[in-house]
């Protein structure tokens, strides 16, 4: 840096701005410049009229923040209308608009396991006007294929969690087993005879039943459906014999005795089923899968309204009403910081990722 401004620009000391790693100063920025030289006193102004544009940019981004919202806000929900998560996604966007308030914009992009949906939402403008309502197929479509169209954990910033539930593993009324032990003997007696269904390919239904194989050794064959709705009809009709489903689907069918639930996959009972064993219970080690449900948005999406969004989103969830809705779709509240999300799906995402590994799975 020329000698002529180091002494002319007295303020080249003074703190400017923070940024993401810190204070910048007017000198530490224009030593990032390539070959700085400023001989006279228009090249200074010209400098700093440039610094200033730079300085400014956050506070323009801070009144953003604070004007926020001021257009409404679409949640994508990428599976169809009327699946258990996008109950949860309706509910979550009904009082979310009525706190924020705001107009809450429910935007179903259904398909491939909600990889359609999560592809489209990475792409968005990350200005916390679109956002993603995500469950388990986030994580299981992403770990199950090379080509899933994202990257949930480069190309999004957790929001807000906001429930997490087992799923329920369910055999249509004819299959003669009254446990989850004698399933799998009947599975052992009959290698390849018997049929699970999913969702589709990597999606949460399809590696719960491969996780079941894994640790028990069973030989059953997955037929994949676009989306649980046709799979529950054939499971219904016998077609095929077992599936994992959420427990609110389930339990209008075994209170017609057209299906049997033989177990819950999550690491303690479900409040719905109290007398269902877990599959730890029934003698399936390490076996735990949970559905979880959050709210994501694009990468880069500014930390002020992701904690704005944070704090709605968790105040909603301590109103009973809601606890109580959510309660109904055998979910469990975990309201928290969007460093809680991030977890919940690192830790999915490296389960599925080390099954798939383990068992050799071809997915793709």
């Amino acid at each position: 840096m020329s000698t002529w401004f180091r002494a002319q620009a007295k303020i080249d000391a003074k703190p400017v701005t923070r940024w993401r790693h810190g204070t910048v100063t007017i000198a530490q920025y224009a030593a990032t410049l390539p070959n700085p030289s400023f001989q006279t006193p228009m090249m200074l102004l010209r400098f700093l009229a440039a610094a200033t544009l730079v300085v400014a940019s956050p506070i323009v981004a801070a009144q953003s923040a604070s004007a926020y919202p001021a257009k409404p806000i679409h949640l994508v929900v990428p599976f169809p209308p009327g699946a258990g998560t996008d109950t949860v996604a309706r509910v979550v966007a009904q009082k979310l608009g009525e706190s924020m308030p705001a107009t809450i914009v429910i935007d179903n992009r259904p398909g491939a396991s909600g990889a359609i949906g999560a592809a489209e939402v990475a792409r968005a403008d990350p200005d916390g006007y679109t956002l993603l309502f995500v469950a388990s197929p986030f994580t299981t479509v992403a770990a199950a294929s090379a080509n899933a169209g994202y990257d949930p954990q480069r190309q999004f910033v957790a929001v807000a969690p906001i429930a997490v539930g087992p799923l329920a593993f369910v055999v249509n009324a004819g299959v003669p087993a009254a446990t989850m032990r004698e399933f799998v003997a009947l599975a052992k007696a009959q290698p390849g005879k018997l049929n699970y269904g999913s969702a589709g390919t990597g999606s949460v239904n399809h590696l719960a039943l491969e996780l079941l194989k894994a640790r028990t050794g069973i030989d059953v064959v997955h037929v994949p459906y676009k989306g649980i709705a046709p799979a529950t009809v054939d499971l219904l009709s016998g077609r095929i014999e077992a599936m994992t489903a959420s427990i609110p689907a389930t339990l209008p069918h075994v209170a017609q005795n057209r299906l049997r639930v033989l177990a819950v996959t999550g690491a303690k009972r479900a409040a719905l089923l109290p007398d269902v064993p877990t599959w730890q219970e029934a003698g399936i080690p390490d076996a735990e899968v949970i559905n979880y449900w959050g709210v994501v948005a694009p990468a880069g999406t500014p930390r002020d309204i992701v904690l704005r969004l944070n704090a709605e989103v968790s105040r909603i969830l301590g109103q009973p009403e809601v606890k109580e809705r959510l309660e109904r779709e055998g979910a469990e509240l975990v309201a928290g910081s969007p460093e809680r999300l991030g977890a919940i799906i690192d830790a999915d995402l490296a389960r599925w990722k080390r099954l798939i590994v383990d068992a050799k799975l071809r997915l793709d």
